[in-house]
């Protein structure tokens, strides 16, 4: 995974102005029955231009999302998050599909060091607090990441287990600034997805053919037997199915 790009003092002044549940409403309404392409197009030149970025776990379906983005405009800051549980082939995927799609501003954030040695000083917090360990090792690392952008785009979809149905806007619940959350890929199914792959040539995460349908972290992702659901592997045995920055209500 490439080093990060230098972060400064004025890349994490918050921006202004907040959007609203109006400005959700708007925005809904103004894009309903618009293609996803169509819609990022108008948004990344348009009224976000500048005030974006692409969130990217690089996990088995993050290259359809970032192949839009990247048609419209490589200048759009990706932003992932290395939790430092990480499997290695996500970030040699990450730099590939960053390379391949001519992204020119990665971003990669990591937990604060400080908060680890305070509350994961044996790095086994995974193991008995997953809640916890998702908090300090991506939802807080996300948090700063996201200081300089007044809204982002998520790569979720609404088949996916227990997210239910899913709208393009929100706005994130996760802080009090009013940032946008934009779902490009809400309504589309599985279908769409690998239909999206096969017709653009996009690359496969390598542990997809080994039974990992859906990637997080190492500690928390297992292998999917046939007849699962896509993202069963994810904290099996826990009463958990997000990593906190998503609202679990969707």
């Amino acid at each position: 995974m490439a080093e990060p790009a230098a972060v400064s003092a004025r890349d994490i002044i918050e921006p202004a102005p907040a959007f609203t549940e109006a400005d959700v409403a708007r925005l809904t309404a103004k894009y309903a029955g618009v293609s996803t392409a169509e819609m990022l197009a108008d948004l990344l030149t348009g009224e976000l231009a500048g005030r974006v970025a692409a969130v990217s776990s690089f996990g088995t379906e993050s290259a359809v999302l970032l192949d839009m983005v990247a048609q419209v405009s490589k200048d759009v800051p990706v932003i992932f998050v290395n939790t430092q549980k990480i499997f290695g082939e996500t970030l040699a995927y990450g730099d590939e599909l960053v390379e391949r799609l001519g992204f020119t501003d990665l971003r990669v954030f990591r937990p604060d060091p400080r908060i680890i040695a305070d509350k994961d000083n044996k790095s086994l917090r995974w193991s008995y607090d997953p809640d916890g360990c998702c908090d300090i090792r991506k939802v807080e690392p996300l948090r700063r990441a996201l200081l300089p952008f007044n809204a982002w785009l998520s790569g979720r979809k609404g088949f996916q287990l227990g997210r239910g149905a899913l709208p393009r806007f929100e706005i994130d619940t996760d802080d009090a600034v009013g940032r946008l959350k934009i779902n490009p890929l809400a309504d589309w199914t599985r279908e769409m997805i690998n239909e999206q792959f096969t017709a653009r040539d996009l690359p496969r995460h390598p542990l997809e053919a080994q039974g990992y349908p859906s990637i997080g972290c190492v500690p928390c992702t297992s292998q999917v037997q046939p007849g699962e659901d896509p993202r069963a592997g994810r904290w099996r045995g826990w009463d958990k199915t997000e990593c906190g920055i998503h609202d679990p209500a969707f």
